[in-house]
């Protein structure tokens, strides 16, 4: 590298000259200047967001677009963050979801943003979260007209991945639709909800009340009530667990959004029932607690009765290592997807809090001391052969193998200065995922983000991660203990590529994230042991530049001891100065081979390397 000296004076003045990142004043102020709530007369879109405020949403994710309806809420004092993909904001609100349990809405504009959202909403329909997908659309009056850029109807293109859907055409029913919107999102399984705002809507103008349709307030147009469970059916369900020598509850996403976990907790002790936890988030059952099955794969065929309990998205027979002959009950508010996929010999219709307070009532007080003694010795076999998997791992001098990332940050996290239910984890990627599921442990809800749940998106991760992040910042729902805390993301360099400008996003509105990308120079797939030149990538390339190039700090690790002094630096600067760093760890593609061990793991279903269900 040439010194200052050698170079000419003009690229020396123009090198010192050069002005650094900064977060404009702007942002923080404008962040912190209070909002200006609407009152009559009001536009269309100021009565939409009236709604969403007195709904409690919690948070809107959202990129320049959809101008109205994203002002008209962030006037509303409700927490609104912009970034760079309207792909990424739809994570970001999918992620605050799935680790707090609350409404969030991500916004797109017609044509390219609304595209641009597609994969992430799917996403979020697989993971059953409670999105609300809020789209401008062309004027009413240029229907069929092929003016501007949105030629057909949005709806079509949501079907199959969302709860509700409707194109607004009657300013005067806003209000009642809008009801229709949080009626769908707050009862029943949650699914994504999807509304697009012609300008006529979002720009109509109302005097007063009397002008709009069905103007109720909340408690008109929709119930909190909750399905709770026939008790003649809780009853035979008591009985089959006294009958039972190894019985084991699925816990599931419904049992994170009904808020249900103290309630599973007093079931599972009352009768001594393994858990094991499946789904998008983790932690409504500690992994310290002694009838945690989440780290005990080797027990899932032991199990002889199989309690499903807000497993929205059901594995089909098979998918999951439980044994065929077990007895299977389903505890689910919707009576139509019982049986669905997998057959039951029970079906319960309840809210999951609900049916889980009524069992832990009708249960008599058991000991199954033979079934927690085959839980602990079966999480120990698995801890022993993930510490085997690191010893392999960690004897690669050349490169930074995933078994070793994912062993670190578990120590750090889990066995350090760090209290080990503070740090919330978005678990992405997809060969490291393999590895590093295997050592994160959840101890408290929302703790853990399963990224790749059911439907495996590619690339969300920093989506996810920022969203996350926020709820952490703003301390929602289970993370407010743990407010202000940095939040941890995985992902690998193939998906940095399709969130990684969020990172910017992470710095302007400083919530502080330490983003690990597993960098093995490809996709991670190998074609009969031989690499193919369409999946792979230039070799060492420096995402911890790219990082420092968009705000945040930069760490390029490329050996086994280097990469917990990178993470320690990382994470305090984030927790004392909320700056997001990119820890860029150099592996290779052989790793994903049988010619270095331990090679591409399987995983088993479901449990804490749940992918899919």
């Amino acid at each position: 590298m040439l010194s200052a000296a050698a170079l000419p004076a003009a690229q020396v003045a123009s090198a010192q000259t050069t002005p650094g990142i900064r977060v404009p004043n702007s942002i923080p102020s404008a962040v912190a200047a209070p909002g200006k709530p609407a009152e009559f007369p009001m536009r269309g879109a100021q009565v939409f967001a009236k709604v969403c405020k007195e709904e409690g949403l919690a948070a809107l994710f959202c990129c320049p677009g959809n101008y109205e309806i994203i002002n008209a809420i962030c006037e509303e004092n409700i927490p609104c963050y912009g970034g760079r993909t309207e792909g990424s904001m739809c994570a970001a609100a999918d992620g605050f979801s799935r680790v707090t349990g609350e409404i969030a809405a991500c916004s797109g504009t017609e044509g390219p943003g609304f595209t641009n959202m597609i994969m992430n909403i799917a996403a979020a329909n697989a993971a059953r979260t409670p999105l609300l997908v809020l789209a401008s659309n062309k004027r009413l009056a240029d229907d069929d007209s092929e003016m501007g850029i949105q030629t057909v109807y949005q709806q079509p293109t949501t079907e199959g991945m969302r709860k509700y859907g409707k194109r607004l055409i009657d300013a005067k029913r806003i209000h009642e639709y809008a009801g229709y919107a949080f009626r769908q999102l707050k009862s029943g399984v949650p699914q994504p909800v999807h509304l697009d705002f012609p300008s006529e809507i979002s720009n109509a103008r109302f005097k007063d009340t009397s002008e709009l349709r069905a103007y109720y307030e909340k408690a008109k147009y929709r119930t909190d009530a909750r399905p709770h469970p026939d008790p003649k059916r809780i009853q035979e369900l008591a009985a089959l667990i006294t009958k039972a020598k190894r019985p084991m509850i699925v816990a599931s996403t419904g049992v994170f959004y009904s808020k249900a976990w103290d309630a599973l907790r007093a079931a599972a002790e009352r009768a001594e029932i393994a858990v094991v936890e499946s789904g998008p988030s983790r932690g409504h059952f500690s992994d310290a607690h002694p009838l945690s099955a989440s780290t005990a794969p080797g027990a899932l065929p032991s199990a002889d009765l199989v309690i499903f309990i807000g497993q929205y998205s059901m594995p089909n027979a098979g998918e999951c290592a439980f044994s065929p002959e077990a007895t299977f009950v389903r505890i689910d508010p919707d009576p139509s997807d019982i049986g669905r996929n997998w057959p039951i010999d029970l079906g319960i219709v309840s809210c999951e809090k609900a049916a889980l307070e009524a069992l832990a009532a009708a249960l008599p007080k058991m000991r199954h001391e033979a079934w927690v003694a085959e839980l602990a010795a079966e999480r120990a076999k698995f801890e022993a052969e993930n510490a085997g998997f690191y010893k392999i791992g960690a004897g690669y001098s050349d490169a930074l193998h995933p078994a070793v990332i994912a062993r670190d940050l578990s120590e750090f996290l889990y066995r350090g200065k760090l209290a080990k239910e503070q740090t919330t984890v978005v678990a992405g990627g997809y060969g490291i995922a393999r590895y590093a599921r295997r050592f994160l442990r959840a101890y408290r809800p929302g703790q853990i983000l399963n990224g790749a749940y059911q439907y495996g998106a590619i690339g969300p991760d920093c989506g996810y991660a920022f969203g996350a992040s926020a709820a952490v910042q703003l301390g929602v729902g289970p993370q407010a203990p743990y407010k202000g805390a940095p939040v941890i993301g995985i992902t690998g360099d193939a998906g940095f590529a399709y969130s990684g400008m969020e990172i910017e996003t992470m710095a302007k509105y400083k919530t502080p994230v330490v983003m690990i990308v597993y960098n093995n120079n490809a996709w991670g797939i190998m074609t009969q042991g031989k690499p193919v030149h369409m999946y792979l990538f230039q070799e060492n390339l420096r995402y911890d530049k790219i990082g420092e190039a968009l705000g945040a700090r930069g760490e390029y690790v490329t050996k086994p001891g280097d990469f917990m002094p990178a993470l320690a630096r990382s994470y305090d600067i984030a927790a004392r100065e909320r700056i997001s760093t990119v820890i860029n760890c150099q592996g290779k593609r052989e790793f994903w081979t049988n010619q270095y061990a331990p090679g591409f793991l399987g995983k088993v279903e479901p449990g804490c390397m749940a992918y899919s269900h």
